[in-house]
């Protein structure tokens, strides 16, 4: 994903791509646009693939391309998926979720399932 910001990386191995990205936009307290759509691949299997070998990285829009060459020549696949910005987590296909929302949540369900409140 391209960023004007600082540079990270999250595996995707626990929840996948969409859950790795979420966790990533509560940690930075900033939104991402996934504008990558896989044609081989269906949105669940794209989303929430669970795998030990790929990683989702956020880089500055001028390192982008110098690391899909780099990749390129070390025989690493990469794609760029997306771009980081503003105050939501929006995927494919789907409508935006603040990230007001989406930390309400994160946060919450645990206690409220400890209380016995229907989710």
């Amino acid at each position: 994903i391209e960023s004007s910001t600082t540079s990270c990386v999250h595996d995707i191995s626990d929840g996948g791509l969409a859950v790795a990205l979420a966790e990533m936009c509560m940690a930075g307290g900033m939104g991402a646009t996934l504008t990558f759509s896989p044609f081989d691949l269906t949105e669940a299997a794209f989303l929430f693939g669970e795998d030990q070998g790929r990683y989702l990285l956020t880089v500055s829009m001028i390192a982008a391309p110098m690391i899909m060459r780099d990749a390129g020549s070390a025989g690493v696949a990469a794609l760029v998926i997306g771009k980081t910005g503003g105050d939501a987590l929006t995927l494919p296909g789907a409508a935006p979720i603040s990230l007001a929302d989406l930390k309400t949540a994160h946060e919450s369900w645990l206690p409220n399932y400890m209380a016995g409140a229907a989710p």
